[in-house]
Formats: C-alpha cells, structure tokens, sequence
C-alpha cells in the first residue's frame, strides 16, 4: 500500500490574493489530485495586526472561482494558539528557548554597528540569554522580551545529528541544512503568541501533512523549521519549492507593493479556465 500525499495551501490574510498566489495553491492541489491524495487549507493568521477578515474571505472566493476544493474545516490558526504554546512550553522547558529584551531598534543599532555592516537578519542577531539576575530584574519591570530559539542549546541537544541535518527535496533528493543559518530566531514574544515557524511546523504535524508544497522563495526557511522538527519529534514531510510567478518588471508578485488581484482579473471578465491556462494548468 502507497504512502498517503497530504498537502497544503498555507495563505495569509493580509491582503488579497494575485497570480502568484493562484499558481501556489494550484500547484499544491494538481499534485494531490494527481496523487489521489488529500487537499488542505489552512488559514494562518496569527498576526494580528495585519490580517483582516475580508482578505480571508476573499481567499475562499478566489479559489472557488478557480474551480478548487479541500477538507473542512479549515484551519485557521487563531483557533489554535494553544497548540503552539504547548510546543513553545516544551522548548522552554529543555532548555531550548530564552527571553530576549532586546528591542527592534536596539537589534537594529547592534547590526549596523556590527563589522559586518548593516546586513543580515535583524530578528536573528542577538547578544544570547541575559544573566539570571538581570532577567529576573527585567521579569519584575514587566519589560516585553521574545523568546530566541538557542542555536546553542540546539546544537548540544541534537549532538551528532546538528551536523547531518538534511531536508527531502522533491525531485533532488535529500539536501544539506546549515541549522543556525538564521541565528537564534524568534519563536514567540510576550503576549502575543508565536512566530510563523514554530506554528507552521506544529501545524504540518497535527495536520499530517506528508509534501509540504510552496514557492523557492521559502527555502531558507527550511533550515530553522527542520532544526524545529527534530527538537520536537515531529515528522519530517517532504517539501517542494516551486518556481515564482513574475510581474511584467520581473518581480515577485507581493501583496506589499499592491498591483492586480485575482478579484481585478475576475472583475475585469477573465475567465478562471483563462487564468489556469495562463498560469499552465489545464
């Protein structure tokens, strides 16, 4: 008997789906169709701030208008944060995790002062966990911290395994992975739930997703989601990164810069077939 093929589309709604969003979640539902296998969707909208009901229901109807289906319920992640603190809870309780004070701006400063100049990640740069009487004083001033995935700490619970760490590539087979390429990035912060990486993986796992399939320019999330894996014991699925869909300047398409919208080519008269065979699905 077949593995099972469980995939996911995984959108955010911060803003209102275009092609390069329609080429995704098409991609993702052709190869569970042509597997036999099971569709999901899944709503992440663990940022507040920036997601709004109307983007989420602008996804449904977008992809109902392109002719696709998945399983109910939906997942939405709003609905789950005890999920994630659990798997949060966990992580502190190894050792894996520590409270980070410092500030946006502060992170900011520290990289462009550092020798390397005013580049790299400023989430991941950190001065590392503070002496325990410092953050108790922190603890008491009610101060907000992040909670910093410790690459040291990783790199001394995996032991050997920190240097075989390796992903399954569709089609290119296993592939290496630098675990602290991000530095000690941030799961979660004070009183307002975790990060994307924490919960995407928690989710694939509760989810049983076996091919997680989503565009190149997440591959270098890979590194710090299977290093998360192997800390929790979650499956390992198999990813597929697809190529992106360009606008006419030869950019990505991002919901950032605005431009056209699965909703402007519906309301311009384009025909969903019109829009799959643009996009090279039949």
């Amino acid at each position: 008997m077949s593995e099972p093929f469980v995939t996911r589309f995984a959108p955010s709604p911060t803003g209102r789906p275009h092609r390069g969003h329609a080429f995704s979640a098409l991609t993702a539902w052709t190869a569970a169709m042509k597997a036999g296998g099971r569709f999901l969707l899944r709503i992440e909208d663990i940022d507040a701030e920036r997601c709004r009901p109307q983007y989420e229901a602008a996804i449904y109807e977008d992809l109902i208008w392109l002719g696709l289906d998945w399983e109910e319920p939906v997942r939405r992640q709003s609905e789950h944060l005890s999920d994630y603190q659990a798997a949060l809870e966990r992580l502190a309780a190894e050792g894996l995790v520590y409270r980070c004070f410092r500030t946006r701006k502060e992170v900011a400063q520290a990289i462009a002062s550092a020798p390397h100049g005013p580049t790299g990640d400023a989430q991941a740069l950190t001065a590392g966990p503070l002496h325990p009487h410092e953050e108790d004083r922190f603890l008491e001033e009610d101060r907000p911290f992040a909670w910093r995935l410790s690459m040291a700490a990783a790199k001394a619970a995996l032991g050997p395994r920190w240097d075989g760490l390796s992903y399954e590539e569709d089609g290119r087979g296993r592939l290496p992975v630098d675990p602290a390429t991000g530095g000690d990035v941030v799961l979660g912060r004070k009183g307002l739930g975790v990060a994307y990486h924490l919960a995407v993986v928690v989710d694939d796992a509760l989810q049983a997703v076996t091919h997680v399939i989503r565009g190149e320019d997440l591959i270098e999330a890979v590194p710090v989601q299977r290093l998360l894996q192997e800390l929790l014991a979650l499956p390992e699925p198999v990813y597929r990164h697809h190529r992106l869909i360009l606008d006419q300047e030869g950019r990505r398409f991002a919901k950032r810069r605005g431009g056209e919208t699965v909703a402007d080519l519906r309301a311009a008269g384009m025909d969903p077939a019109a829009l799959r065979g643009e996009l090279g699905f039949s």
